[in-house]
């Protein structure tokens, strides 16, 4: 995998070291991408977040704030950006403990430009699938939301498995009253099938969990 020249990403760079953020920086620039540096995690988290697909190339041995730390911290606070770990004094538990925390790769210095780049290929890839599944996640809740209360409760029998008939006695409601919100449901949800509404279900947590799917009593 590789990046092509001019594709719209962000490579994010994290080194106290500024021969080495001089290095990475102007690498990038070399292939057409735009390239973000800063001398300490405070620095980082101190900038707007990237708008598009984007990884951290983040040194473990940092003044301050240890590299594995910080790769923890931006987990918890729900900043999901790739990380490549890079350092010069590498071992077993530090690669473990990185690689353990989700990064896409573990570079030990000096490495080679065809490596970072293969590295910031493949994280930015997955950036760019993550915020793909983020945007459909977010018009699927949406859609969600546009629905009214009991529109939302017969979305949850639905997804379960209930016939018509079985949501209108849990709803005491006319079996044809609960064809009526069904209809309004699928609609609103642009449902294409039952499997792509049982597929945002799902998604969306929203299947009554007092129920097994097709009306089993859990």
């Amino acid at each position: 995998m590789t990046i092509a020249e001019g594709q719209d990403c962000c490579v994010c760079v994290v080194d106290d070291d500024v021969e080495i953020l001089g290095s990475i920086g102007s690498l990038f620039r070399s292939v057409g991408v735009q390239v973000a540096l800063f001398d300490s995690t405070d620095a980082f988290l101190r900038a707007a977040p990237p708008t598009m697909p984007s990884c951290l190339v983040l040194d473990v041995r940092l003044r301050g704030e240890n590299g594995l730390d910080f790769q923890e911290r931006l987990a918890r606070d729900g900043i999901h950006i790739p990380v490549i770990l890079i350092t010069g004094h590498g071992d077993i538990p530090m690669t473990v403990r990185g690689m353990r925390a989700g990064a896409i790769d573990f570079l030990v210095k000096p490495f080679s430009d065809e490596q970072v780049l293969a590295s910031v290929a493949v994280a930015i890839e997955a950036d760019r699938t993550r915020r793909a599944a983020d945007e459909r996640a977010a018009i699927v809740a949406s859609k969600f939301d546009s629905l009214t209360p009991r529109e939302q409760e017969v979305m949850a029998f639905v997804v379960t498995g209930l016939m018509n008939k079985q949501i209108a006695a849990r709803m005491n409601l006319s079996v044809i009253t609960v064809k009526i919100h069904r209809g309004n449901m699928m609609r609103k949800m642009d449902a294409q099938s039952f499997a792509d509404l049982v597929r945002m279900g799902e998604q969306l947590g929203v299947r009554d969990a007092s129920i097994r799917r097709y009306g089993d009593q859990a």
